[in-house]
């Protein structure tokens, strides 16, 4: 592994770059002075660690395991990770690598998610199904999977088991997404229990793991947890939102990409839950995908000063509040202002 890591470190300019960035610079939410900086190099850290799990001596497999991790990203797991450990002994070993664990099983979630979604970009980049093929993209998935559990065996049988149980809420909520709603199933409930699966489970286990390996009591790991679900879904709410709100793709992809894929998030399940009269075109629209580019514009346009954006405005906010309240456990100071802070973040973003 050693020379294949030594490989990509060399020709990967982007990821060194980020290695040497510092954490204030990662989110608006994260503290400056000795807690930024020890989050910071343990970011840098969790970054070394994940270049040698996608190593490989095979160069195309190396190029196509970094892919996504060159391509950047938020590290929102591991940085959640990073945060509750400082509640314990931050610089427990395990809590490094049960962060690249969580990155990695994330990472691979991607590229499966992206043959799904017939994805052609991500991140800003060809995405892997769309740069080589679906086959390539779902293999690439399942070797990040067997780097992380590789990583995974060494942290204990009781992380073993946490993670699976993890994956098998990611892999239902994916299925439940698929399937779509149940006859007699609110499709808004319906869409925050998958968001709870796909996002809110494995950001929980990240701070789970984070807290737990830190020596953290066990009250304060559940209260951790419970904050992890919540802000998860919460952050994937504001990134849903983003979609429709930002004019330059800050989400990684082309505004309104849901809607050209059909994909109804949550302010246009709001629309078509609806009936009024004001919004009959819109829910016109939005019932289908919207690939004509001049509909695709009026569509947006609509959605943005819809009710039903301001509506699922105010669950995103339901759902940072009540990670918020979740802090009431954790010990007045500067980890529990900063994961504070974070609850600010996940709603000011789509402002």
């Amino acid at each position: 592994m050693t020379g294949a890591r030594a490989a990509v470190e060399g020709t990967n300019a982007q990821v060194q770059r980020r290695i040497s960035t510092p954490a204030s610079s990662i989110g608006a939410w994260l503290p400056e002075g000795p807690l930024g900086a020890s989050l910071a190099a343990g970011l840098a850290d969790v970054e070394r660690e994940l270049i040698g799990s996608v190593g490989s001596e095979h160069p195309f497999i190396r190029e196509a395991a970094g892919h996504l991790m060159a391509a950047g990203g938020k590290r929102f797991r591991p940085m959640l990770a990073l945060l509750a450990a400082q509640l314990g002994d931050a610089r427990a070993p395990e809590v490094i690598r049960a962060a690249v664990v969580c990155e990695l099983t994330h990472l691979a979630t991607l590229y499966h998610d992206d043959v799904m979604d017939e994805a052609v970009v991500r991140r800003g980049a060809p995405s892997a199904n769309s740069r080589w093929t679906n086959s390539i993209a779902i293999l690439t998935g399942d070797l990040l999977f067997a780097r992380a559990s590789d990583i995974l065996a060494d942290l204990g049988p009781e992380a073993v088991r946490i993670q699976a149980q993890t994956f098998e809420r990611l892999v239902t909520g994916q299925i439940r997404e698929t399937v779509g709603a149940g006859a007699g199933e609110d499709p808004v409930d319906h869409y925050l229990a998958v968001l709870a699966d796909k996002t809110g489970s494995l950001v929980a286990t990240s701070a789970r793991f984070g807290a737990s390996f830190a020596g953290v009591e066990p009250s304060l790991v559940t209260a951790l947890t419970a904050f992890g679900e919540e802000v998860g879904v919460a952050f994937q709410i504001s990134d849903d939102l983003l979609d429709i709100v930002s004019r330059g793709g800050e989400s990684g992809k082309s505004p309104g990409t849901d809607l050209r894929e059909g994909i109804a998030t949550l302010p246009a399940l709001f629309v078509l839950a609806g009936d009024d009269p004001g919004d009959a075109r819109l829910r016109q629209l939005v019932s289908a995908p919207v690939t004509d580019d001049a509909e695709h514009a009026e569509a947006l346009a609509l959605l943005r000063a819809s009710d039903g954006l301001a509506r699922a405005t105010g669950v995103l906010q339901e759902y940072a509040d009540r990670a918020r309240a979740r802090l009431d456990a954790v010990p007045a100071g500067e980890v529990r202002d900063a994961l504070s802070a974070l609850c600010d973040y996940v709603v000011t973003r789509t402002s």
